[in-house]
């Protein structure tokens, strides 16, 4: 399993819900998706949308990601972004590389995990480029709760 998060740009809203999805990481408007693939990159799992102003280790933390991880048995690498998320260090299921600091340079055994694990997590961004392609989403101008909830005509 590979876990990821991305903002899908949308079109603006407009009046006072136009702030909502504007997500500053990115300047644009979106709407936020988790997902989980696995190692060939094959969407399994998708999150509910959310707003474009929400961090992905926010959602994650909402969708309780780790604990359905230790639940089903399995592990997932993650990008620097869910650094901290998985609070049992002894057992964790959500594997992330290590951040630097201004003070605080990485070793070479850091940097060789880290290279390690995105060579791992390359597969994730296939699915992600997939689900980018469903231009559907991107011309969504509605409220995040909704757009999960869309109905399908038979």
């Amino acid at each position: 399993m590979l876990l990821d998060g991305t903002l899908i740009r949308t079109r603006r809203r407009a009046g006072k819900a136009n702030r909502k999805n504007y997500s500053g990481k990115h300047t644009s408007h979106g709407l936020l998706f988790l997902a989980l693939t696995d190692e060939r990159g094959n969407l399994i799992r998708i999150s509910s949308a959310r707003r474009g102003t929400t961090g992905e280790i926010k959602t994650a933390r909402h969708d309780k990601i780790c604990r359905h991880l230790r639940t089903a048995g399995l592990g997932s690498p993650a990008d620097l972004g869910f650094v901290g998320l998985d609070a049992d260090r002894d057992d964790p299921v959500v594997i992330t590389g290590a951040k630097r600091t201004r003070k605080k340079k990485l070793t070479a055994g850091r940097k060789t995990a880290n290279q390690i694990i995105a060579a791992a997590r390359a597969p994730v961004e296939h699915g992600f480029a997939a689900l980018k392609n469903w231009r559907i989403l991107t011309r969504l101008r509605l409220n995040p709760t909704r757009a999960t909830s869309l109905p399908s005509r038979g």
